[in-house]
């Protein structure tokens, strides 16, 4: 049996197993009777390298065995493994060839959060976001038909996961084309069936096994021959396993379904698979794991422990921490609060982000005004469409990269109709060490070219909680977009009071009449910093839609060179709009756009990626300096 912790050891766990196996070939070359020591080493040392880095935690405890049991029978790199949103990974990443920069994971220039294309032949997919696993598992096989290889695609998925649209459409899809590929859903949290233990590994093991599918088979080539005989048995087969197993929902979207199993029992993880490798067709394997397996307070408490930041030294002496103020994510769930205490209409949704986008003090207060959609973002913005038609005000919770997924109903279903929903945009900018896959670059752009729809950034705390009311009372769709972490400590006014919408207000009035930085959110402190040094002029924006332009007129008036600055894309950004706004009324006017380059900026700590992209006050002052040289050299 695996061993339990409830420490997370901060020495390097002897495994001399798992010494053995630092690649699924050589993983191959054990005996069976080995893997059940390999597992407890892998579960071992994923503990201490997650320790010594941070990152995610539970998801890959709960898929030891698993990850072990997959790339035993599978032939990867060959045979294609997709796992879905990457949390779980990390034992894969240990047991493909990179245990020893496991050091570096989720560090600049080291390994990344999620399986990456570019850094392993064994991560087949790139992911981040949930429920494309299927759908990538698909494409493969079909390819793979295409080019007459009996290469085998798996995708593996969480139940989590498996409530978004876009897994059930490759389901469907799979069916059509008989596609030979195995999915095997991942249930952590038993939220599809408690039915495991003995008799349910015994019947997979039976169902899926090739004399099963053999009998299954001939059976009905001879019942068809006999009128209503193959539906009658078809039902009577479909009623013992439905009373055995839940798998009629699967069965009836065309799959081959096995389980539940018990997804830390590695023997019978190993023959199931042994069994269903080979079988024709779209296969479907349930299996049931423990989130946090092996680490007692991860499995009390997985949702805690879906990531932890690394362990520091015992004896390290306490390092004065910054001031800094209250996360933006909790100004914005107290203000849900307080502005739901006003307003009887107002609704809550998010599409599974309770606790990252800060909604439990709202769901525990406001309980029949809170909607969580799961993975469905899709179905999150139309679900508001359709409140907001009968006169509810929904305000939709969504971190930047995920309103991407929800990007056509944004568009048809609730701006088109101009109807009333306030958008709270989460994770807006660069988000640290998920990297580009969760960074939010884009949220300005592709939110300002929608007629009709307010698009506002907010500088600090205080303006977050008035720019969000300013949402809440305008006619039509509103969005406030807000970064990852803490602000800098702004006083915050109990007030519930609007902002003159399209208005942005000047924080610093410089003298010399050289530079005016117009600032797009919370880099107005860095530009504050600078601002010393060229006597600028530093406005806090506020609005990218509408654009305050009878300002931006005056400072273009007034000032050598406008400065643009924003934590989004450049390309069509909020400085884009200053630049068509001077261009549409023909003024002349010098403009350094600063934002988030045209390339994706990879993993590091957000101070690191700033500096990267110009974005502190560092770089602010290197390319000012460098574009009123240039000017003063024409």
């Amino acid at each position: 049996m695996p061993t339990t912790f409830h420490e997370i050891p901060r020495e390097r766990p002897a495994t001399p197993l798992l010494d053995r196996a630092s690649t699924p070939v050589e993983l191959r070359r054990l005996g069976e009777a080995e893997l059940l020591t390999l597992a407890d080493e892998l579960r071992q040392y994923l503990l201490y390298s997650v320790g010594q880095t941070g990152g995610h935690f539970g998801a890959g405890l709960g898929v030891i065995e698993l990850t072990v049991a997959l790339h035993y029978v599978f032939d990867t790199p060959d045979d294609r493994l997709v796992w879905d949103v990457g949390h779980q990974a990390y034992p894969h990443k240990i047991l493909t060839g990179r245990r020893e920069r496991m050091g570096t994971l989720r560090q600049k220039d080291g390994l990344a959060a999620f399986p990456r294309r570019s850094e392993s032949e064994y991560d087949t997919f790139g992911v981040g976001h949930s429920s494309t696993s299927i759908s990538a598992a698909l494409g493969m096989a079909i390819a793979a038909r295409m080019q007459g290889s009996g290469r085998k695609s798996v995708a593996v998925i969480g139940d989590g996961a498996m409530t978004a649209g876009m897994a059930f459409e490759a389901l469907n899809h799979a069916s059509d084309v008989k596609a030979n590929m195995l999915v095997v859903l991942n249930d952590n949290d038993m939220s599809i069936s408690k039915n495991v233990g003995g008799l349910s590994n015994y019947l997979a093991k039976i169902i899926s096994s090739r004399t099963y599918s053999s009998m299954r088979e001939g059976s009905k080539k001879i019942l068809s021959r006999l009128p209503g005989a193959w539906e009658i048995a078809r039902k009577v087969e479909e009623h013992a396993k439905g009373m055995l197993v839940p798998g009629t929902l699967f069965e009836e979207l065309g799959w081959n379904y096995v389980g539940p199993i018990d997804g830390h029992d590695l023997p019978t993880l190993i023959a199931t698979l042994r069994n269903m490798r080979d079988l024709d067709g779209p296969q479907f394997l349930h299996v049931v794991t423990k989130k946090g397996k092996g680490f007692g307070p991860a499995e009390v408490d997985p949702i805690g422990y879906h990531a932890i930041t690394k362990l520091e030294p015992i004896k390290a002496p306490a390092e004065p921490k910054k001031p800094s103020g209250p996360k933006y994510s909790s100004v914005f769930g107290q203000w849900l609060c307080d502005m739901a205490a006003q307003d009887p209409r107002l609704v809550g949704i998010t599409p599974a982000m309770k606790e990252g986008s800060d909604l439990v003090a709202f769901a525990d207060k406001f309980p029949d005004r809170y909607f969580d959609v799961a993975i469905a973002e899709q179905h999150a913005v139309t679900l508001a469409a359709g409140m907001a038609c009968d006169g509810a005000k929904p305000v939709v919770a969504i971190y930047s990269t995920f309103l991407q997924r929800g990007y056509d109903q944004l568009i048809h279903d609730v701006a088109v109709q101009n109807l009333d929903v306030l958008f709270a945009i989460d994770r807006a900018g660069l988000v640290g060490e998920d990297g580009p896959t969760h960074a939010g670059s884009f949220d300005l752009s592709y939110l300002r070219c929608i007629p009709g729809m307010l698009v506002m950034t907010p500088s600090d705390e205080n303006e977050l909680r008035k720019l969000l009311t300013t949402g809440h009372h305008f006619e039509g769709p509103a969005a406030v977009r807000y970064p990852r972490g803490t602000g800098p400590n702004a006083p915050i006014e109990p007030t519930l009071d609007p902002v003159e919408i399209g208005k942005g207000v000047i924080r610093r009035e410089g003298k010399a009449g050289k530079v005016a930085f117009l600032v797009f959110g919370v880099q107005l402190a860095e530009a504050l910093k600078v601002a010393e040094q060229f006597d600028a002029t530093v406005v806090d924006m506020r609005f990218v839609k509408p654009l305050d332009e009878a300002l931006v007129r005056q400072l273009a008036a007034s000032h050598e060179l406008l400065v643009t600055i924003e934590e989004n894309a450049v390309m069509g950004g909020a400085g884009a709009a200053v630049s068509e706004f001077l261009a549409r009324e023909n003024i002349l006017q010098p403009v350094l756009h600063l934002g988030l380059p045209d390339y994706y900026v990879e993993h590091a700590k957000p101070a690191q990626m700033l500096a990267e992209c110009g974005l502190d006050a560092a770089g602010i002052e290197r390319s000012v300096s460098a574009r009123l040289e240039a000017l003063g050299n024409r």
